[in-house]
C-alpha cells in the first residue's frame, strides 16, 4: 500500500477496506494498532468503544501515547471524555495517572472535583499543579516583562520638581541641545521618576464560571496568581454564576485559586459587577477585565447601567469573550454590542497576547485599535 494509500486508509476506518479487492486495502505492522486505537475511539458506536473497564481504559492510554505525539494524545484524550463518557479516566488515581495533563483535563477535573472519590484527590492536585507549573514556565516572564515596563512608561513624570528628576534620563533625552560655545545643555525636556504609591494600577479579574468558560477560568488563575506576584500592581480576582466569590486572597497559589472555582451553573453578571464596583478605590487607576460569553442570567438591564457606571467613574473595562487559543464560544452579541456602545470592547484573546494587552491597557491606549492591530475580531455596537 503506498503512503497516500495508507493515510486514506487510516483516516476513513474499516469501512475503506473492500473484501472484493477494490477498496483501499488493508494495514499491517504498527498500522494495525493505531487503527485499533483510532476505531476504539471514532468508531465506537459500531465496533463498542473501548468499553467500561478501567484495564481496557488504560491500556488504550498506553496505546495512544505509543503511537501518537503528545499534542495528538492531548485531542484524543478530550474526544474520549466527550464522544464515550469516559469519566473513570478522571476518577480512579491509576489511570489519572497515565493521562497526558492539558488545559482541558484541568477544566474537566475541576467540574468533577466536588464528585471525586478521595483516593484520586491528590493525584487531581498534582495533576493541575503540573499544567499550572508549565502554563506558568510560558507565560510568567512575558506577563512580568509587559507590565512592569508599561507602568514604567505610563507613569513617568514630564514635569517633575526638582527633586524628583531622573537626570540620566533628562540628559539623554536632551543631548541634542548641547551648547558647545557655552559648554552647557539645554534640559528642554525634564524626565522624573514619578509618583510613588504601593501600587500604580489595579487590576480586577471578574470571571464567568459557566461550563462554556472553563478553559478561560484555567488561564485566568494562572494570570491572576503572576500578576499579584508584581508588588507594582493590586491583583483582585473575583469568579462568579448566580454567586459572587473572591479568590483573591488565595493568589499566592494558583491551585488553591482553581481548585476555588466551581464550573457551570447559571450566570448573573449584574451582580457580580457590582460586587466588582465596590473594590475600586480608585477608578482612573483601576482595570476592570470582564471574561464571560455575556449570556446574562440575571437583570440585563441593570447589568448595562452597572456597566455604563464603571465607565462614566474612569474604570477602564474590558470584556474579554475567551481567553484561550480556541478563538470565542458561542456568546451574545446583542449584549456584546450593547458593551461596544459603552465604549466596553468586546472580544476573544489568545493567552499569548494577554500580557500585550494588559500592557496596552496600562498605558490607556486604545484597545479597539489594539485589537484590530492583532488581527482580531472586536464586536461592534449596533445601528
Amino acid at each position: 500500500m503506498d503512503e497516500r494509500s495508507r493515510r486514506w486508509r487510516l483516516m476513513l476506518g474499516s469501512a475503506a477496506e473492500d473484501p472484493a479487492g477494490g477498496g483501499l486495502g488493508g494495514l499491517d505492522g504498527a498500522d494495525l494498532g493505531i487503527d485499533r486505537v483510532l476505531e476504539a475511539l471514532y468508531e465506537g458506536d459500531r465496533k463498542g468503544g473501548l468499553g467500561s473497564s478501567c484495564p481496557n481504559v488504560a491500556r488504550w492510554l498506553g496505546d495512544i501515547r505509543q503511537y501518537f505525539p503528545s499534542a495528538v494524545v492531548q485531542v484524543m484524550q478530550k474526544d474520549a471524555l466527550d464522544r464515550l463518557d469516559l469519566k473513570q479516566m478522571l476518577l480512579e488515581p491509576e489511570l489519572l495517572r497515565t493521562v497526558e495533563p492539558d488545559v482541558h483535563l484541568v477544566s474537566q477535573l475541576l467540574t468533577l472535583k466536588n464528585i471525586l472519590p478521595n483516593r484520586t484527590k491528590d493525584t487531581a492536585r498534582a495533576v493541575v499543579q503540573r499544567v499550572v507549573d508549565e502554563l506558568k514556565r510560558k507565560l510568567e516572564q512575558p506577563t512580568r516583562q509587559a507590565v512592569i515596563g508599561s507602568l514604567n512608561r505610563s507613569m513617568r513624570n514630564r514635569r517633575p520638581r526638582h527633586n524628583e528628576i531622573d537626570w540620566h534620563r533628562t540628559i539623554r533625552a536632551n543631548l541634542r541641545h548641547y551648547q558647545a560655545g557655552h559648554q552647557t545643555l539645554i534640559p528642554e525636556t525634564r524626565i522624573g521618576f514619578g509618583r510613588r504609591r504601593s501600587s500604580l494600577r489595579d487590576i480586577i479579574l471578574c470571571v464567568d464560571q459557566s461550563g462554556s468558560m472553563a478553559t478561560s477560568v484555567v488561564y485566568a488563575g494562572v494570570f491572576s496568581a503572576v500578576l499579584a506576584s508584581l508588588p507594582a500592581v493590586r491583583t483582585r480576582m473575583v469568579v462568579f454564576d448566580t454567586a459572587v466569590v473572591d479568590l483573591s486572597g488565595k493568589l499566592a497559589d494558583p491551585v488553591d485559586v482553581l481548585f476555588g472555582t466551581q464550573l457551570g451553573g447559571g450566570t448573573d453578571i449584574h451582580q457580580a459587577l457590582t460586587y466588582c464596583q465596590g473594590l475600586v478605590r480608585q477608578p482612573q487607576e483601576t482595570i476592570l477585565i470582564l471574561i464571560s460569553d455575556l449570556f446574562e442570567g440575571g437583570n440585563t438591564v441593570e447589568m448595562l447601567k452597572r456597566a455604563a457606571s464603571l465607565v462614566a467613574s474612569g474604570v477602564q473595562v474590558i470584556g474579554l469573550l475567551a481567553l484561550n487559543d480556541e478563538g470565542a464560544p458561542m456568546f451574545d452579541a446583542n449584549h456584546a454590542a450593547a458593551f461596544a456602545a459603552l465604549g466596553i470592547p468586546a472580544f476573544a484573546c489568545t493567552p499569548d497576547l494577554f500580557p500585550d494587552l494588559m500592557a496596552a491597557a496600562i498605558r490607556r491606549e486604545d484597545i479597539a485599535r489594539w485589537v484590530a492591530q492583532q488581527g482580531l475580531a472586536t464586536q461592534r455596537a449596533k445601528g
